[in-house]
């Protein structure tokens, strides 16, 4: 089958367009001809591999050393059973299904940069919700359950006023609409460009971070919510740590190793196919493209999701 495969750590000239063994599924696992998968932050991470030395070396110590354990990275997928193992019962031949390959911090699996994957039934798998194509379920999972992860560590009433730093990038536009859901007054930080985008998921208010003394617009809030973490800074991001009521506080995804649970899953799922969050595309490549794909992500201004169609 074909995938694209990470030959070592840098630069995207790594990634390569490889034929490898289609997967065979285990007596738990389903067989998955993959529609459409997407290229996130955290790919983008992986492949580089550049952080400093000590992060470095435990990333390398979870993918492996001089380039990734498994070649063919990628955790996102939507796409159609094709396969099951003896022991399957969730699922049928022919079932149009989205999933996230990791379900805790021991139990992940990569490999949706490719023609097919074999994932447990019993995983962070469903069927796709029906008003949503492939390349929409594909931009569910990374940023809805980061988004999840975040405002889980909140306990936000009716009308509590929140700060997303962050608010275009596929955790941020989740976030925004999460939080409606939850019943949040949501200021968002994004540029002007982006402005509309968070106003149309529910943002009430807006602060475009280029503005010069753009800190002067932040309030108090019971929660800042950064979706961005260590990987964007400036005077705001600094300000905006201290803009906390009394009893608030500062969230950041760089917090702690995120946690990605079935209920999380399943109660994505489920505001998707009541129409309460709506997935984000920011450009749509194929396959073939994934080098280009990983350029412009690794730019750092996509608004919600990149898709990878196959």
């Amino acid at each position: 089958m074909k995938a694209i495969e990470c030959l070592k750590y840098g630069g995207v000239e790594n990634l390569m367009l490889s034929n490898v063994e289609k997967p065979t599924p285990k007596d738990n696992e389903v067989l998955i001809k993959i529609c459409a998968t997407s290229v996130t932050t955290s790919d983008v991470l992986i492949r580089r591999m550049n952080e400093p030395m000590i992060p470095r070396f435990i990333l390398q110590l979870i993918f492996g050393f001089g380039r990734p354990r498994n070649p063919v990275l990628g955790m996102v997928t939507a796409g159609i059973v094709e396969g099951k193992g003896k022991d399957v019962t969730l699922f049928e031949i022919g079932d149009e299904v989205f999933a996230y390959g990791s379900i805790s911090p021991t139990k992940r699996r990569f490999g949706s940069y490719a023609e097919y994957i074999s994932l447990p039934e019993d995983w962070n798998l469903s069927l796709k919700p029906v008003n949503l194509s492939f390349e929409e379920a594909a931009a569910i999972p990374y940023g809805g359950l980061l988004a999840s992860h975040l405002l889980k560590k909140t306990n936000i009433n009716k009308g509590d006023k929140i700060l997303i730093y962050g608010a275009s990038g596929s955790i941020g536009t989740m976030a925004i609409q999460l939080a409606k859901h939850m019943g949040a007054h949501v200021t968002s930080v994004c540029s002007r460009r982006n402005s509309e985008l968070a106003t149309s998921l529910g943002s009430d208010k807006m602060i475009d971070y280029t503005l010069e003394n753009a800190e002067k617009q932040l309030e108090t809030y019971k929660y800042v919510i950064d979706a961005v973490g260590n990987s964007k800074s400036s005077k705001l991001k600094d300000e905006s740590k201290k803009a906390v009521t009394s009893n608030g506080k500062y969230i950041s995804i760089d917090h702690g190793t995120p946690l990605t649970p079935k209920e999380a899953f399943f109660n994505l799922k489920s505001l998707a196919e009541q129409g309460k969050i709506t997935p984000v595309i920011d450009s749509i490549y194929p396959l073939e493209k994934m080098a280009e794909a990983h350029t412009y992500v690794e730019m750092g201004h996509k608004r919600g999701n990149v898709v990878i169609t196959i």
